[in-house]
């Protein structure tokens, strides 16, 4: 039997949370089956269609494998040399090593789809599918278009439990979004350790602790020169 795998992606550049790599197996029957109930690139669905499409995609799939990446361990892989296009290749490659799939269709993170098929290659466990990494593949394969939306609502979970745990609605976690930035700011503000939730090897946060330092030493010397005058 001729099993096809699709992998992708959700959360790649966020501010907050995870980063989740989905991989949905499925036979050329299956591969109908998603073509049928309407499966399409997760970004030009809403979060109500992708929740609806998820269920049915995991009744038709043979397997169904997801895997978050914490913002914890994507910091400390960074600090170890390991940039974020590894990182993806390599959790894909153990997405692709864990299935049973004849056949692989990665949606390509790079503008280099045949450097990064390489890299995924170096990671994998012994196994040698057909493997094709194409960008846009969530668009042109329906079982990489059900990969996406699978880890687009994993994510999407991840950010409602963290929401709910802060009891703070920061929007989608990325830094376009100014409730994400204004929540970040607040954490920063706060001298805390920021939570595990955060990135903080991304220079959006670096630049958030740089702007919030600045306005510490404005304010120190602003009360030095306030004390100086009475005296």
């Amino acid at each position: 039997m001729t099993l096809i795998l699709g992998v992708d992606e959700a959360g790649r550049g966020a501010l907050l949370g995870p980063l989740v790599v989905a991989g949905v197996v499925v036979d050329t029957e299956g591969e109908k089956k998603l073509r049928k109930i309407g499966v399409k690139d997760s970004k030009k669905l809403t979060p109500k269609r992708r929740e609806e499409l998820a269920p049915k995609i995991e009744a038709i799939a043979k397997s169904v494998l997801v895997m978050r990446v914490q913002p914890c361990r994507i910091d400390k892989m960074r600090s170890e040399g390991i940039n974020l296009d590894k990182i993806e290749a390599i959790k894909m490659a153990e997405i692709i090593s864990m299935s049973d799939a004849n056949t692989v269709y990665v949606d390509s993170l790079t503008h280099n789809p045949k450097k990064f098929m390489g890299v995924i290659m170096e990671h994998l466990n012994d196994k040698s599918p057909e493997m094709n990494v194409e960008n846009y593949a969530d668009e042109t394969y329906p079982v990489v278009s059900a990969a996406s939306i699978i880890a687009k609502v994993e994510r999407d979970t991840a950010i409602q439990e963290i929401k709910e745990k802060v009891k703070v609605d920061f929007g989608v976690g990325y830094s376009h979004d100014e409730r994400t930035i204004k929540f970040v700011e607040g954490l920063i503000r706060s001298r805390k350790p920021l939570p595990s939730f955060v990135r903080q090897s991304w220079m959006t946060t670096q630049l958030l602790k740089e702007a919030s330092w600045q306005r510490k030493l404005q304010e120190f010397f602003k009360k030095e020169e306030f004390e100086d005058e009475i005296e």
